[in-house]
């Protein structure tokens, strides 16, 4: 796992060998930032990674230029992990916050442009996540969020969804509000 773009471009992401994560993978992720690339200008992004795992779509971010990245992590394995990859990486931007998702979600008052989720795919409450991201209005007003999920969830009924992309076995959807 590498780092796709930016200051740290192709920079190998170390990982113990016996990490619990499913990270992103390089071919998805590059997809993904070519598509964020042609819509939004990285160096004025205030970006919230849900469920960060390994910090990889963090890194990415803040290799890029954006000046806040929030690292969401409930793992203490990962938290620490990514804390370190932050140290090492000099990415003083990302913040990296031990908690569970969903509380930070619900009790969070920030705003951001881009909202990044990767829960576990089966994870329960997975279809929840864009009416809690909308009905708490923490995604600015041009903002996009995203959802990485298995190809067992459709939300293209939703109805702030605007665009889905699947590379493999990962899937992208993006919300955003209708204009």
């Amino acid at each position: 796992m590498r780092v796709i773009s930016g200051t740290h471009k192709s920079r190998t992401i170390p990982l113990p060998k016996d990490y619990n994560a499913r990270p992103t993978t390089d071919f998805s992720k590059e997809s993904l930032f070519n598509i964020l690339s042609n819509n939004f200008n990285f160096d004025s992004l205030t970006v919230l990674d849900l469920f960060s795992g390994t910090g990889s779509i963090s890194y990415e971010f803040a290799s890029r230029g954006c000046p806040y990245v929030t690292a969401i992590e409930q793992s203490f394995q990962n938290i620490k992990q990514i804390k370190k990859i932050i140290t090492l990486f000099k990415m003083d931007q990302i913040s990296a916050i031990k908690t569970d998702a969903f509380h930070f979600l619900n009790s969070t008052k920030a705003g951001y442009d881009i909202i990044f989720a990767d829960p576990p795919y089966e994870m329960n409450g997975i279809e929840s996540l864009p009416d809690i991201i909308f009905k708490k209005n923490i995604l600015n007003p041009e903002g996009w969020f995203i959802l990485e999920h298995s190809g067992n969830h459709v939300f293209t009924d939703h109805l702030n969804f605007i665009n889905h992309r699947h590379y493999g076995s990962v899937n992208f959807s993006f919300f955003s509000y209708k204009k």
